[in-house]
């Protein structure tokens, strides 16, 4: 069973704990909206478990803030992430910090 996925928004943060998968993220799904508002970056370094789903997940908010004329940038990439993100040719499009300056 997939740990469950938890959030919370600091500054200009949207931290992320536990699993981001296919089983886990329908509910950020629907309150992405209201999540991102005033939101620069997404910090990843809580979560343990990142699937494809999860990297769409992230790459559906980037294209989000970039309609609004806003930026989003992952902090907090661990490697097994960074691997994920290569594995999709998405380094160029998903830009990963080692932290937020917040």
């Amino acid at each position: 069973m997939a740990e469950e996925l938890s959030w919370y928004a600091q500054g200009q943060t949207l931290i992320l704990h536990g699993e981001l998968d296919r089983d886990t993220l329908l509910t950020l799904w629907q309150h992405r909206q209201p999540l991102l508002e005033g939101i620069r970056f997404l910090d990843v370094s809580n979560l343990r478990r990142v699937d494809s789903a999860g990297v769409a997940l992230m790459l559906h908010f980037y294209h989000y803030q970039q309609q609004r004329s806003a930026t989003l940038a992952l902090t907090g990439v661990t490697d097994r992430l960074r691997t994920l993100i290569a594995l999709y040719k998405l380094q160029a499009i998903l830009p990963c910090m080692a932290t937020a300056d917040t």
